[in-house]
């Protein structure tokens, strides 16, 4: 478990991170302009585009969850340092803030999914009987990839403002990364044709592929979680077994898990329900380097490729 970030004076956080400097990934380097990314997805769009010209920081890494998501000291200490932050918004960092308000960051906020639109998701918390029912915004666009060219497009506009000196080189990598995007997007259309209509239904572990379905003409059978988020509890016994007799009646051959949640419950819903548990998506997190899900083109590469070989 980490621990929540607490009253500790700048002076004490930048002493460590001088000594954790020799274990860090994000080696200074004068005169570069300093860029904090929340979460690692965000992070790869943010490195395609800043290259070598930006000192791209990301606090929540690999195979982590932005929305249980507990910074440190050292993460508080980033934001301090920053000069820009990209997050996502739309409620999926909702530790941001507060952090954020500790560090005494000075550093410019870029919500980089203003301007999409938003669809609506389940709420993120049990509620009672009889308590408003209030839904939330999903803030997992980037699974449609025509959203991560938006990011991607907003990311480009943001450095260039905040670093001229570079801004031609902001450009052309934006240019050389969304023309890869374009193509990635065309080849996730072209995939999912070989899925029949009637086979497009999906369950997972939580309501994070709202967009690329409504994109591309699958159903949401169901989630573990009937949530936007992964902070929801576990489901009643009633409510796993509602969704044991949905899976069944919507005859699907597959289910999938997620990278950042524990697949036991996927795989007890499997077993009851008599379907397989495809292999594990990556969701709200990129996978680890050097896995299937490294960088963002290799998460939608694969997460296409297990959902159409498992459903068509």
């Amino acid at each position: 478990m980490r621990r929540r970030f607490g009253r500790i004076g700048l002076l004490a956080l930048a002493a460590l991170t001088i000594f954790l400097g020799g274990c860090s990934n994000n080696a200074r380097r004068p005169g570069r302009v300093r860029v904090v990314a929340t979460y690692s997805i965000l992070g790869d769009l943010v490195q395609n585009v800043a290259g070598d010209s930006a000192e791209v920081t990301t606090l929540v890494g690999p195979d982590c969850d932005a929305h249980t998501f507990e910074p440190t000291p050292k993460d508080g200490v980033s934001l301090a340092e920053a000069d820009i932050v990209f997050e996502n918004g739309v409620n999926f960092e909702g530790w941001l803030d507060k952090l954020h308000k500790s560090s005494k960051s000075k550093a410019k906020r870029i919500v980089v999914t203003e301007g999409l639109q938003l669809r609506g998701g389940e709420c993120n918390h049990a509620h009672k009987p009889g308590e408003k029912h209030e839904h939330e915004d999903d803030p997992h666009v980037w699974h449609d990839v025509k959203n991560a060219i938006h990011m991607v497009s907003v990311i480009r506009d943001q450095l260039a403002e905040a670093d001229p000196p570079s801004a031609e080189t902001y450009k052309a990598n934006a240019t050389a990364y969304l023309a890869k995007l374009k193509a990635l997007d065309a080849w996730v259309v072209e995939k999912v044709t070989s899925v029949p209509k009637q086979n497009r239904k999906l369950v997972t572990s939580h309501d994070t592929f709202g967009y690329f379905a409504e994109r591309h003409g699958f159903e949401i059978v169901g989630t573990m979680l009937t949530s936007v988020s992964t902070e929801a509890s576990d489901p009643s016994p009633a409510t796993f077994a509602r969704l044991v007799e949905s899976v069944k009646a919507a005859k699907v051959p597959a289910i999938f898990a997620e990278n950042v949640h524990n697949p036991k419950l996927m795989e007890r819903l499997g077993k009851e329900a008599g379907v397989r548990l495809a292999q594990p998506l990556f969701t709200d997190a990129l996978g680890k380097p050097g896995s299937e899900g490294a960088t963002y083109e290799k998460m939608v590469r694969h997460n296409v490729t297990i959902i159409v070989e498992a459903l068509k």
